[in-house]
């Protein structure tokens, strides 16, 4: 939708005003966001570890009565309760030392798939238009057109390969979508150094290869998301998205500054830099990927707060199921 209003927004509106247009798209989908998030509830997971033990059961009877509705007979808890330590305020410093003393591996496979997913997006998404203008004489106004193939490719990646990373597994399912991408990038780059491809096939090319990576890079959040203690995912997802963010913003200005030499060697030698990047994030997953399909949280982390031996009575203890 935001490339199609692009392409009228240029076409048919004077410049000074179209290219505000187009940020206002973003500020609008902001606005929707926030409106929604307030309709959600909060996770009972977190409140039950911030000390709002009462409000976490009120959600979790809210999400049980609207089940019941299709299915009356809900299934038993399964392991055993986990007795944690309510705490309002978690210290991140204190987070982030546990987290590298018992999950280091864990952090070097979330760096690298952020790092492989987000170098990709920022080089290809942001210049593709400059591609299509500089390479294949496509008029600047008409360039966002070619998005919207670009934008189905991101869309129905994740959607049809989706279910796959819980019933064939995360390991095989990462490591092989961005293995698979980056190879298909290396291809791509090939045909468009020996100006094999036009403005057409190109766009098919990057729809296919975003088909694979839009898959991996969704599970590169979910990655992150899942695999540490719930108190600390969301702050891992923080620090995570900013450090691969943070290496990857170089991205769009190597890849200008590769355009800009009007020379399709040049281009390719970015293409290749982020197929690496994502072929090597794939055999990292290959080697540290968590089986974490079809299992609980605590099941995969343990959570932060979980109640210590030699804990002192006078902690208030609140026993929470894993399911």
């Amino acid at each position: 939708m935001a490339a199609f209003l692009s392409y009228e927004f240029l076409s048919n509106i004077r410049e000074s005003i179209s290219w505000r247009l187009g940020f206002l798209i973003g500020a609008i989908l902001a606005l929707g966001i926030l409106t929604i998030r307030r309709l959600i509830p909060e996770s009972p997971r977190w409140l039950l570890t911030h000390g709002r033990a009462d409000e976490a059961e009120k959600v979790v009877a809210e999400i049980e009565e609207q089940v019941r509705k299709t299915h009356p007979q809900l299934p038993e808890p399964e392991g055993e309760p986990i007795a944690i330590e309510q705490r309002k305020h978690i210290n991140f410093v204190d987070i982030s030392r546990y987290v590298i003393q018992n999950y280091p591996s864990r952090g070097v496979l979330g760096l690298s798939l952020m790092i492989g997913q987000a170098f990709l997006y920022n080089a290809i998404f942001f210049t593709y238009t400059l591609v299509l203008t500089d390479f294949f004489g496509v008029k600047a106004s008409s360039a966002p057109l070619y998005l919207i193939p670009f934008a189905v490719g991101n869309i129905a990646g994740p959607l049809v390969l989706g279910p796959l990373f819980d019933s064939v597994g995360r390991r095989v399912m990462i490591s092989s979508t961005y293995i698979i991408s980056g190879v298909l990038l290396i291809i791509t780059g090939v045909l468009f150094t020996h100006d094999v491809l036009s403005a057409t096939t190109m766009t098919i090319c990057w729809c296919v290869i975003f088909f694979f990576a839009s898959a991996g890079a969704s599970a590169a959040y979910l990655t992150v998301s899942e695999l540490f203690p719930l108190e600390a995912r969301a702050m891992a997802i923080a620090l995570f998205y900013s450090a691969g963010t943070g290496v990857a913003a170089l991205s769009p200005t190597i890849f200008g500054a590769l355009i800009a030499t009007h020379s399709r060697t040049n281009v390719n030698y970015g293409y290749l830099l982020g197929a690496g990047l994502m072929i090597a994030a794939g055999l990292v997953a290959v080697l540290l990927a968590v089986p974490a399909e079809r299992r609980a949280l605590e099941d995969i982390a343990k959570p932060f707060t979980e109640a210590r031996d030699g804990a002192t009575s006078q902690r208030r203890r609140v026993a929470a199921t894993a399911h």
